[in-house]
């Protein structure tokens, strides 16, 4: 597959670089490259995950997600070993806007098994920023639920006067349970203007464990091929991500360009019909930065190819009749943007950013026939030619009112253009694929929405130790392409469209709204006068107009009565808008326990309760986490660092009815962990359940791991996807 960048992207990288250049050349000495940050850029606080946090957990997951675990009212949705889907206060996937490095990635997989956050590996990450709730405009676009932001470190550049740098980390891990192996190594070679750094990382895993037997059948499909009864199916991988980075700086100037290439040979997925059998991306992306005495500029083109294939794994039955291959599906999705952002101090209290975004997005989904039976004799064309095109600007006006009160009013327009071309099935008339074929392709398809978001936040500070945040928001999300274009209702095309994980068939609707968002949260954040100890409680309120929900299909041969009204399999379900409301609380806290001669020891806690509704049919939303809380006890003395951490979830009895969702029961999880730093030495050691509890994942989905997967309901119902088993791990990372 060839990659190529496309011109605008080398026309801007080529100016860039001669504007770096010139800088360059005009300089005899040169000091680091500062980016200020204004005095009042404190209205709305993120959730910050740095560097130190990251590292402490690199040998227990190499799932970027997972780092923020920790975050409150973040979960995950259960996914591939690497590309868990992250939810904030119920909302998921597309409903957050998730930038790696400034990028904005797209899923270009009808299961989306390649999210933003899979593209870079928990090593290669700096510190992730997470906007919960109430998000700013400048940080916001095409999202209703908040924004993730992981950012890689900043090149790094030899001191004035220093020759050259030579820098660099090497690392490995292993997990037991799932015989996890893994290392990193990223090196950087420097001196005072140029900068050049690789890193790299790789990963594999075979199938996980439960804590005992949760299934009835050892079965997979295959023949002479069983799993045992506490097996997971579907839930090894293997992952290889590389970057590299080159980058000119001259005063306050920078100038960056990174290529990164991701291939994931193999990633299985307990809650899919099927597996990720290759998923190869490349991506160039080049960023101009620089600090002028008005403000600051913030430059981004990029580019990302993305070519996917899905099949079944080994645990997966592979034939179907005359279907000798499975069921082969490809995707292939191109990605081209470009950002550019502004802070301007217009006065010591009062900043404005402004800013613009533009992004083109092509996808094509197709599935070649294998045999000579119900898969022939043409390619099935689930998306063919798919656009979605995006044009936004913004401006927010951040200001000061004395010393206790910050405020911040913002307003983004976007331009959304989705469209998609005919498209044909197999070209027989299994599964109604020919009239569903003419019923899409008789009408236009051709969709365009005018999205308008606006943010009023203020922080008010009445004494040293609180700190109180309100904020309202109107945010507006459209749908993605499969939303709107899975046009099958075949039972056997449609469960393959499902980015839930609930085992259930898919079918778009081209007629949907975009989803408008309204938003009140309250953060109250008490405190130490030295945040010795702090306490956050944030409750928050959301209501969903046009809420992209489901309904049971109403035509094709497999829109039954059956399919209707059952409540104990799997269905057919349509996208449509109807209306939510989610509401819930986050709380988190810490404390200093004590100083003793021993070490500190200090208290950490969190708790998240989360409840969504559809006001329409007053049925409950899918996925909503239900209460849970952690509580971890520290201990820190000289280079060690130790944790036992207890985490009590309760039982998921509210779920969706129309999708049939799976209740799960309660649990407590103990995990211990400690750590010891030696120079540029770091050992980490710990054990993942230590009393080897057997739990469903209550974001895990519906099991569909291993058997008949291609009939709807040829395997069983009502197995949620277990978590891990006992799994102890070490990892060792040395700097240099």
């Amino acid at each position: 597959m060839k990659y190529r960048i496309k011109p605008v992207t080398a026309a801007v990288a080529v100016a860039l670089s001669a504007f770096a250049v010139q800088q360059t050349q005009a300089q005899t000495t040169l000091g680091e490259v500062v980016v200020k940050t204004s005095k009042i850029r404190d209205a709305v606080t993120p959730e910050e995950i740095g560097s130190a946090e990251i590292a402490a957990q690199h040998a227990i997951t190499r799932d970027t997600a997972s780092l923020l675990r920790d975050v409150p009212g973040v979960h995950l949705y259960g996914a591939g070993g690497v590309s868990s889907l992250p939810v904030i206060h119920g909302l998921a996937d597309d409903r957050l806007r998730i930038t790696v490095d400034g990028m904005d990635f797209i899923s270009s997989c009808a299961n989306h098994m390649n999210p933003p956050l899979s593209y870079i590996d928990p090593t290669n990450v700096a510190k992730i920023r997470v906007y919960a709730g109430v998000t700013p405009v400048s940080v916001g676009g095409d999202s209703i639920g908040g924004t993730i932001i992981a950012e890689s470190a900043l090149p790094q550049f030899a001191a004035p006067g220093q020759r050259s740098l030579i820098k660099g980390e090497i690392g490995t891990f292993f997990r037991s349970n799932n015989n996890a192996i893994g290392g990193n190594l990223s090196a950087t070679l420097a001196n005072e203007f140029f900068s050049i750094n690789y890193s790299g990382a790789i990963t594999t895993a075979d199938n996980y464990k439960a804590g005992g037997n949760f299934k009835t059948t050892t079965a997979t499909g295959r023949p002479g091929h069983t799993l045992p009864l506490d097996e997971v199916g579907s839930t090894a991988y293997k992952s290889l991500t590389h970057t590299v980075g080159v980058a000119l700086r001259a005063d306050n100037h920078l100038l960056e360009a990174k290529l990164g290439y991701q291939n994931v040979p193999y990633q299985f997925y307990p809650n899919q019909r099927m597996d990720m059998l290759d998923n190869e991306q490349k991506r160039v992306n080049v960023r101009y930065l620089g600090q002028y005495d008005w403000g600051t500029v913030d430059g981004r083109v990029y580019y990302e190819a993305v070519d996917h294939y899905m099949n079944f794994s080994d645990d997966k039955q592979l034939v179907y009749g005359t279907a000798l291959n499975g069921m082969p599906m490809y995707s292939r999705g191109r990605t081209l943007g470009f950002n550019l952002k502004g802070d301007i101090d217009l006065t010591s209290n009062d900043l404005l950013r402004v800013g613009m975004l533009y992004q083109h997005y092509t996808l094509e989904d197709w599935w070649p026939p294998s045999g000579t039976g119900a898969m022939s004799p043409l390619t099935f064309e689930n998306i063919n030619d798919g656009k979605r095109d995006r044009i936004g600007v913004f401006a927010e006006w951040e200001r000061r009112f004395g010393s206790q009160w910050t405020t911040l009013l913002g307003a983004r327009y976007e331009h959304l253009e989705t469209d998609a071309n005919n498209v044909h099935g197999y070209g027989n008339m299994m599964g109604n694929q020919i009239p569903d074929t003419n019923a899409f392709n008789a009408r236009g398809h051709k969709r365009t929405d005018d999205n308008v978001d606006v943010t009023a936040l203020a922080r008010y500070t009445p004494g040293d130790m609180i700190d109180l945040e309100l904020g309202l928001a109107r945010k507006v999300r459209t749908p993605n392409l499969y939303e709107r274009y899975a046009w099958s209702t075949w039972s056997m095309a449609a469960i393959m469209n499902n980015f839930v994980g609930d085992g259930n068939g898919y079918v778009g609707n081209m007629d949907l709204k975009p989803e408008k968002a309204y938003t009140a949260s309250l953060t109250i954040d008490l405190h130490a006068v030295d945040r010795e100890w702090e306490v956050k409680a944030t409750p928050y309120f959301t209501y969903v107009n046009d809420y992209v929900d489901a309904i049971r299909c109403s035509s094709g041969p497999n829109c039954t009565v059956t399919n209707a009204t059952t409540g104990n399999q799997f269905v057919i379900l349509q996208y449509a808008n109807q209306s939510a409301h989610l509401y819930g609380l986050d709380l988190s806290g810490r404390t200093v326990l004590a100083k003793t001669s021993l070490g500190e020891f200090g208290l950490r806690g969190l708790m998240n309760y989360t409840r969504g509704e559809n006001k329409k049919t007053g049925d409950e939303l899918y996925n909503m986490m239900p209460l849970n809380g952690k509580v971890t006890f520290t201990h820190q003395y000289s280079g060690w660092s130790s944790a036992v951490e207890l985490v009590g979830v309760a039982r998921k009895s509210s779920v969706s009815s129309v999708r049939n969702e799976i209740h799960t029961g309660s649990y407590f999880l103990t995990h211990l962990r400690t750590s010891y730093t030696w120079k540029n030495m770091r050992l980490d050691l710990g054990v993942e359940n230590l009393f080897d509890r057997l739990y469903a994942l209550p974001l895990g989905g519906a099991y569909t791991g291993q058997g008949m997967t291609m009939g709807i309901n040829g395997i069983p119902y009502g197995i949620a996807v277990p978590g891990m088993g006992r799994s102890v791990y070490a990892g060792l990372n040395i700097k240099f």
